[in-house]
């Protein structure tokens, strides 16, 4: 083998002026950074987390106690925190998930801002939130939709405080310096209480769609009931039950929450599901590209993230971020719902699945 020449050896002294002057001029050389740019298989810095709701509500309803809902907070939402995200106020890199809390009688004010955003109710009833001047009642079980540049607020009618699931795009609308927020009169617009908000009398028939009406990218409708979403749920059982293959898995019914006008997801950063598991019904392991936010609505069961597992019940959220091998048990009937970045991954072309094992 010939012998490496001093001619070709390496400068040392001109290569780490290089990198110096590289520095200087604001530029890094893709030889010394290929592997976080370009890793073989996503390597996210958030964790799979898992928040028990009988620690989390104790102290959203001492918040409730010590501090107002007003201008400034403008809501009193708690955040749920990856602490793999280095103190970002975010439950994984694209999803913001948080807990909200309304007390009796109490008012949040009315704002818009850019990010979307939607509401799963946990806990109570008695609040309407309304949104674009159209008073929305939110019961338990119902999902709410604010979407982006929507002027809301929130006033609770009742006795007793409210909880509920908020979720936004906070950190995609970020990460792109697409933010705007502004904020709406100090006192509520419209404390009216209606039964059936305008947006339901409109499009809240299935497979109906009302001519003339504009086909919006973001879905018309404003509440998704709990009682249809049971009975979607309820059906697909009952199919299974009948001989039909189950529609999601062995024991396992799921649904969608959709525009009415398109059939696309409800709105367009965030997609959001539900899903039931009958008692013993297991999932198969899988691992997707996006991450995902779930929130146990009712029942008990676990979830094998990775190589940890970790007991749920009625409340807890638990973050799986992307690429994280996830499988669901249920030790009782199990309800779930889930949202996710999925349509912005999917819009992007950068979806991938990979299923390990069917559920059994």
């Amino acid at each position: 083998m010939p012998q490496e020449t001093p001619a070709s050896a390496p400068d040392e002294v001109a290569l780490k002026q290089l990198y110096s002057d590289f520095a200087a001029q604001g530029l890094m050389p893709l030889w010394t950074q290929r592997a976080g740019l370009m890793p073989l298989s996503p390597e996210p810095a958030a964790v799979p987390y898992h928040w028990p709701w009988v620690d989390v509500y104790p102290l959203a309803a001492r918040a409730g106690e010590l501090v107002p809902v007003g201008r400034g907070g403008e809501r009193r939402a708690i955040a749920y925190a990856n602490p793999g995200l280095a103190g970002e106020p975010y439950a994984t890199p694209t999803l913001w998930a948080a807990v909200q809390y309304l007390g009796p009688q109490e008012v949040a004010p009315a704002h818009r801002h850019t990010q979307g955003a939607f509401r799963f109710v946990l806990e109570g009833e008695g609040v309407w939130t309304v949104v674009d001047g159209d008073p929305v009642a939110m019961r338990r079980g119902d999902l709410l939709l604010t979407a982006a540049w929507r002027w809301h607020e929130h006033h609770n009618t009742g006795d007793a405080p409210m909880a509920w699931l908020d979720g936004l795009d906070i950190p995609l609308v970020s990460a792109l310096d697409a933010g705007f927020f502004e904020f709406g009169p100090d006192e509520i617009t419209d404390r009216s209480t209606p039964h059936r908000s305008r947006s339901e009398r409109l499009w809240g028939h299935p497979g109906l769609r009302p001519l003339g009406a504009e086909v919006p990218t973001t879905s018309p409708l404003g509440a998704y009931r709990w009682a249809d979403t049971d009975a979607a749920l309820v059906a697909q059982l009952e199919l299974e039950d009948e001989g039909q293959p189950g529609v999601a898995g062995p024991g396992h019914a799921a649904v969608r929450y959709t525009n009415p006008a398109t059939g696309a997801d409800a709105l367009t950063t965030l997609r959001m599901e539900l899903h039931r598991l009958r008692p013993g019904a297991l999932t198969g392991r899988t691992r997707t590209v996006g991450s995902s936010v779930w929130q146990v609505f009712e029942g008990e069961g676990s979830f094998e993230l990775g190589d940890r597992t970790v007991e749920v019940r009625r409340g807890d959220v638990v973050a799986v971020p992307s690429w994280c091998p996830v499988r669901i048990r249920a030790t009782a009937a199990l309800d779930l719902f889930r949202f996710s970045d999925a349509p912005v991954v999917e819009a992007l072309g950068l979806a991938r699945t990979s299923s390990e094992g069917d559920s059994g």
